[in-house]
């Protein structure tokens, strides 16, 4: 039996920011993560005897016809698709194309806009299941062998039976992460994947858990899918990395849980790193929050495990924003613990959003001020800015429909616009126009003279030069975006 796991070439100003995203955008510097839930689905499927195939038409850059040539000869039984907001509409219209192709073939869609709303998707399209929550890969193998054999579907599925559409109930995240094998990464194509500021190769990603201990921003698409954080065993992603080193020559890894996992947990994986000797083997970064690594002691541990950057969200410099936002941090963290970070030669990459409804002109300069300020002091070495999106199934979507803070004329169902191309919500004393300019302004601390100094001062190597190289070009087209 046949399953593609499938992202199809997509339409719009760019290339889609779809595998693994918290926030879709349209690039035109493409930027491709590693989906590595969905990798893990196709290790499962072929691990248990089904023929999967990996169909990555973004990375690949394949045109429409190039896609329709390999389902009509590869006629997969199965065809699955992860989808986000902004590109709904077109894959319930791919949907719709891939039956034209192959009457026969079944397909399903997953993600976040899917779980928040499964009954929109079954009613505006011909595909035959839903998959909600994020354990794609237990949920995913659990369907196929529905499929191939009649054993009971997974919870969290929406189906049809003849003209009904049914379910069988809440998803359920109660699978264990430590029983996952290691992810096929030829079958999955990883060399493909990779992050613009990755300083080595070969670069891959890991998961060490699902997906924020905090689990609590109410802007962030992710809870929907995660309601319930889990990590793996330290151990487990320690022999990940071994695997990774020893089988792929890994040089460099970046870990895409929505926020590693700190205390104790982070404590015995830095040991880990150093008493296996992966710190000399392989650089690692991760997503992580403020307020849980301001330790210099464990910050000093974690640049001896071979930890090079960390991700951060600042998202807004005004105390009442973080608050409203549900971040648990304050303002004055988020410089003491920069600072602190930079201290131990540990990287940041900044994350911060404009647009926030409730905020004035005022209170978003407010916000790139800190960011290019954290950026000139050499408290971060890398800065990312979008626009607030509220996100169907969050919190911040909900609380924008009850006060309507959506554009005059914006239609919330208008979900091609929830794209970061305009804002979405409307700020009390700017036009999108002033928005969009605003968070443009971000990216204007990389072409300070003390930024440009400090990095030029740090370039020892050829690779060096083309990791400073490989950013240029990526915020060239950040500010395009």
């Amino acid at each position: 039996m046949k399953i593609a796991i499938s992202y199809p070439p997509l339409t719009g100003a760019g290339s889609p920011m779809l595998t693994q995203n918290r926030q879709f955008q349209w690039y035109h510097a493409p930027s491709y993560i590693y989906p590595v839930v969905p990798a893990y689905a196709a290790t499962l499927l072929a691990l248990d005897g089904f023929d999967a195939l990996w169909w990555d038409g973004i990375t690949n850059k394949w045109t429409w016809d190039e896609f329709a040539q390999r389902v009509q000869a590869e006629q997969p039984d199965l065809i699955v698709f992860e989808t986000k907001t902004p590109v709904v509409r077109q894959h319930w219209q791919i949907v719709e194309r891939v039956r034209r192709l192959m009457p026969h073939c079944q397909t399903a869609l997953m993600g976040d806009h899917i779980t928040a709303l499964p009954l929109e998707t079954m009613e505006n399209s011909a595909v035959d299941y839903v998959i909600t929550g994020g354990d794609y890969d237990f949920s995913l193998l659990a369907l196929a062998r529905h499929l191939r054999a009649g054993s009971p579907l997974p919870p969290g599925i929406y189906y049809r039976d003849d003209d009904t559409v049914r379910d069988t109930g809440p998803f359920r995240l109660d699978h264990d992460l430590n029983n996952l094998p290691f992810i096929d990464r030829r079958l999955t194509q990883a060399h493909l994947y990779g992050e613009k500021w990755k300083k080595r190769t070969p670069f891959f990603y890991t998961m060490a858990g699902r997906d924020c201990p905090w689990g609590r921003c109410t802007f962030c698409s992710w809870t929907t899918l995660y309601p319930r954080f889990r990590a793996r065993r330290p151990e487990h992603l320690l022999d990940e990395i071994g695997f990774l080193v020893e089988e792929h020559g890994a040089r460099e890894i970046f870990d895409d849980t929505g926020t590693f996992p700190a205390g104790g947990w982070l404590r015995r994986f830095c040991q880990g790193m150093i008493e296996r000797g992966y710190n000399r083997e392989v650089l690692f970064s991760c997503n992580m929050r403020y307020g849980y690594v301001g330790q210099p002691d464990l910050l000093d541990l974690m640049k001896r495990a071979g930890f090079r950057k960390l991700k951060m969200g600042l998202e807004s410099a005004n105390q009442a924003t973080l608050d409203r936002l549900d971040k648990g941090i304050t303002v004055e963290q988020i410089v003491e613990e920069s600072r602190l970070i930079s201290a131990a030669d540990l990287d940041i990459h900044l994350t911060v959003m404009v647009g926030y409804p409730w905020e004035t002109r005022d209170d978003a300069q407010r916000t790139i001020d800190l960011a290019r300020e954290l950026m000139a002091r050499g408290h971060a070495e890398m800065l990312q800015s979008t626009v607030v999106v509220p996100y169907p199934g969050t919190p911040l979507h909900a609380q924008a429909v009850e006060h309507n803070w959506f554009h005059p004329g914006f239609d919330p169902l208008d979900y091609e616009r929830y794209d970061m191309r305009e804002p979405v919500l409307a700020v009390p004393d700017m036009t999108p126009a002033e928005v969009m300019a605003l968070s443009a302004q971000v990216y204007g601390s990389f072409l300070t003279p003390r930024f440009i100094w400090r990095n030029l001062r740090r370039i020892r190597s050829w690779r060096d030069l083309d990791y400073v190289w490989r950013g240029v070009k990526a915020v060239a087209g950040h500010m395009r975006d």
